[in-house]
Formats: structure tokens, C-alpha cells, sequence
């Protein structure tokens, strides 16, 4: 018989950050923010830090996470760190090895890369950052396994033109590639390339999380690495002390979603400013507001805990991903820690 006195399992948990940028500060103590809440997560017990790209955003300043992930890892010692992603048609295979090999020569077993094919950034800013940027993404499959060879230190294909091509700085260690994705192109990449793979549900609400994981678990070519599938998702979420602080706290968001369905991108306004926001709405908007509040999981520590363990097992997930944003910094790290104590953590 069960013992009904056993500990929950642990639930394993990593965060990713968007280095938010909020009204009332400048971009750039977005990215000081960025490196002291990896701190407070290492300390809490999360598993893994990880740096989103963003490009010409007045949302996000993660521009390059190849830096910021430098940067956290010389002032953390255990948690990963890595990035979500490095938009890889942007930039050269070769290069973008090149930068993961150098960080994992600075926190050597510690580094992850995780890779999208999406711009994250408008089209024109896209073309700014690689003018053939409307035939890069076409290449997505060709770099990611030119990458993986020379982040490996393992000979490019037969007949490759940089077959030759030495990557440096070598070093007993490799960083973890990971693919990201919201569709189930990702998936498909993931399963073909034998990586562990993570949904972006944040994007998507949660939709079409099922299917691409069943492409991905269906399709999954085992690599010396890793012989199976390894699934994680990656989930807004807001912990809180009570509900209804839970509640002031995601008008942020949730006011932030419409402004970006009616294509206004702006900073992340303060609870008091979205709900003032809120409360000047059609009812139209009203509704789209309601909408992405109630999606948003947010609630007390516990609360939120559960509903993360329930998708875990819905999905059979190795690994879920927290991404909160908060116009107060303090109220973020509280966020973070309300949620690994209920998970958990150590």
C-alpha cells in the first residue's frame, strides 16, 4: 500500500528571463536585475538560469544572451546557465560555437544553448541583423548540425567546405544543446537531432503543447548523449502571498498581452498603472483582458506548485521552465521563492 506520509517528489524547475524592461526604470538595470535574480534562483534551487534574445524591443533588453550568460556565470557556482535562445539564423554556426565553447571554458559542465529558429524581433530588424535573413531560417536543420559538430569537436560532414575548420577553445566538457520552439517544427528538429526539446507555452498558452511533444517523443532518434527524449515546457507563472496579491500583481501581464495584441509593445507598467489601464477599457478589450489574466497561472506558492506538478504528469515532463515578470524586482525574487519552497527545491 502507498504510503500516504511520503514525501511529494521534487519537481525539477529552471527560469528563464527576458531581462523585462519596466516603466520607471532604464533598460539597462534590466540586465543588472537579470544577474542578481540568477543569483537568488542558484540559492533557492532551480536548476537552470536561462538568457532570452530579443532585438528592437521596448519590452525586453536581453539583446545578447551570449554576454549576460558570461556575466552570471562567473558570480554563480552550480545552477546552468544558457540561453533561450540564441536565434541561430541570425548568425554563423561557426560563431556561435565559437561563444559556447569560451563560456563553457569559463564555467566548464555549467553551460547550456539552447536554439530557435524564430527572429525574435520584427522582419525589418531581422534583415538588420542578416541581410539574407528571408532564406536563413531554411537553413535551421544545416546549422544545427553544423553546430553540433563543432561544439563537439567532431569532423563536419563528408564533402563540407569547413570540414576542416577547428573550433576553439577545445576542453574536456561540451555545453547541452537544447532546441526551443512554440510549433511543431521544433519538436521534429529536436526528435531528428536527438536533443532535448522545450515548448514555449508562454507563446502559446499552452496550446499545442501535446501534439508537438508526441511528434518529438514519436520521432526521437536517440543520440549518444541522450538515448531518450527529454521534454520541459517553459510556463508564465506568478506565486504570490495571498490570491489577492496574485491578482494585483498579473494585471501587469495581463494588460501588457492586449497592449501587444493591438500592436503596441511597451515597457511592463506597474500593477496600479495596468489596472488604472485596466479600468478604461471598451468591452471588448475588457474581455481580451479577462482572457489573458485567467490563462496567466498565477496564485499562491502552493497553488501554483500544483498546477505546474499537474501539467508535469499531463505531459510526462522531465522539466518545467518558470518565466515571471514583475514590475517590482523584490516581488519577482518573492515570486521565485514562494515557488520553490512549495516545490520543493533545496
Amino acid at each position: 500500500m502507498e504510503n500516504e506520509n511520503a514525501p511529494t517528489m521534487t519537481l525539477r524547475l529552471s527560469v528563464l528571463d527576458q531581462s523585462t524592461i519596466v516603466e520607471g526604470r532604464d533598460p539597462a538595470s534590466s540586465i543588472r536585475e537579470s544577474i542578481a535574480l540568477a543569483q537568488h534562483a542558484e540559492a533557492l534551487g532551480y536548476a537552470r538560469y536561462w538568457c532570452a534574445e530579443h532585438h528592437a524591443s521596448a519590452g525586453q533588453a536581453g539583446t545578447a544572451p551570449e554576454i549576460l550568460i558570461a556575466a552570471i556565470a562567473m558570480v554563480t557556482d552550480r545552477i546552468r546557465v544558457g540561453s533561450a535562445g540564441v536565434m541561430l539564423p541570425h548568425y554563423a554556426s561557426l560563431k556561435v560555437a565559437e561563444q559556447f565553447r569560451v563560456l563553457e571554458g569559463l564555467a566548464p559542465g555549467r553551460i547550456d544553448l539552447g536554439l530557435g529558429r524564430a527572429p525574435g524581433s520584427d522582419y525589418r530588424t531581422a534583415r538588420a541583423l542578416n541581410p539574407l535573413a528571408d532564406q536563413a531560417a531554411d537553413h535551421f536543420p544545416e546549422q544545427v548540425r553544423d553546430l553540433r559538430d563543432w561544439l563537439a569537436g567532431t569532423p563536419l560532414i563528408e564533402g563540407h567546405p569547413f570540414r576542416d575548420i577547428v573550433c576553439q577553445p577545445s576542453g574536456p566538457t561540451v555545453p547541452e544543446m537544447w532546441i526551443l520552439g512554440s510549433s511543431d517544427y521544433g519538436a521534429q528538429v529536436a526528435a531528428y537531432f536527438g536533443l532535448p526539446f522545450c515548448f514555449a507555452a508562454f507563446i502559446t498558452d499552452g496550446a499545442g503543447l501535446a501534439h508537438a511533444f508526441d511528434l518529438y517523443r514519436e520521432g526521437y532518434r536517440p543520440s549518444a548523449r541522450h538515448p531518450a527524449p527529454y521534454a520541459s515546457a517553459c510556463v508564465w507563472a506568478l506565486a504570490a502571498e495571498s490570491e489577492a496579491e496574485a491578482e494585483r500583481q498579473v494585471s501587469s501581464r495581463a494588460i501588457l498581452r492586449l497592449w501587444r495584441d493591438q500592436g503596441r509593445f511597451a515597457a511592463l507598467p506597474s500593477p496600479e498603472a495596468a489596472i488604472a489601464a485596466r479600468d478604461q477599457l471598451t468591452a471588448a478589450e475588457r474581455a481580451r483582458y479577462e482572457q489573458h489574466r485567467t490563462r496567466a497561472l498565477h496564485g499562491t506558492g502552493p497553488a501554483v506548485a500544483e498546477a505546474l506538478r499537474q501539467l508535469a504528469d499531463e505531459h510526462r515532463l522531465d522539466e518545467i521552465a518558470v518565466l515571471t515578470t514583475m514590475h517590482d524586482a523584490e516581488a519577482r525574487r518573492r515570486s521565485y521563492a514562494l515557488l520553490a519552497a512549495a516545490a520543493g527545491l533545496s
